[in-house]
């Protein structure tokens, strides 16, 4: 799959200043949807939560994506 992206994402993304505060805030929603997976009795809300991890863990690899590595 090829990815399309918006030349005005790459700074975020390539900008250390910009990229150490995103991936620092992407872990810590990892971290509170972790937390309040192990709390959950529903399986539904245990699917929605998979899920929410499941894009923020790409959201961790949007650089690698992006420069192709």
């Amino acid at each position: 799959m090829k990815l399309v992206v918006n030349n005005t994402l790459k700074p975020l993304l390539t900008i250390q200043s910009c990229t150490n505060p995103f991936l620092e805030e992407i872990q810590s929603r990892i971290d509170k949807v972790h937390k309040r997976l192990e709390q959950l009795n529903d399986i539904e809300e245990v699917y929605r939560a998979q899920g929410e991890i499941r894009m923020l863990r790409s959201m961790l690899r949007l650089r690698e994506d992006i420069n192709g590595n």
